[in-house]
């Protein structure tokens, strides 16, 4: 039996993917915390340390850190390593403006806490449907 939980939540840049969620309990800041050539979160004790952003549906609670975060994720974007959409609890300006600029498509105001690493999400528009990882192949 398949577990799907259907979220909706509030647009910020429109669009549709879909991908394994990247999930981080931690905010994240993108200036010095992911290498906008490879996509691979570099900042240290950060609980991604190490995972590529890249092509995933990156989760996480907000974002943190300078304004120029914004185009780190248009960086991103440019190199093929961006998120394939960000999902947050809670978006703030940098990662919001990045999202737009960069062409990412991101929703917020969800309860993030259930979605897991791995889980299979689906974003279009305003709706995001999340598959458990261990009903998806």
């Amino acid at each position: 039996m398949e577990s799907t939980t259907r979220m909706q939540g509030r647009v910020i840049k429109s669009g549709k993917a879909a991908g394994r969620a990247l999930v981080s309990p931690e905010p994240i800041g993108f200036l010095g915390g992911v290498d906008p050539d490879t996509g691979v979160v570099v900042e240290p004790n950060h609980p991604l340390n190490g995972q590529s952003v890249a092509g995933r549906v990156l989760v996480f609670p907000t974002g943190k850190g300078s304004t120029v975060g914004s185009y780190t994720i248009l960086r991103l974007a440019r190199n093929g390593v961006a998120p394939a959409a960000m999902l947050n609890a809670q978006s703030e300006a940098i990662v919001a403006v990045g999202a737009i600029i960069a062409d990412i498509p991101m929703v917020d105001q969800l309860a993030i806490q259930f979605i897991s690493d791995g889980d299979w999400v689906v974003v279009d528009g305003d709706a995001v449907e999340v598959y458990d990882q261990s009903t998806v192949a």
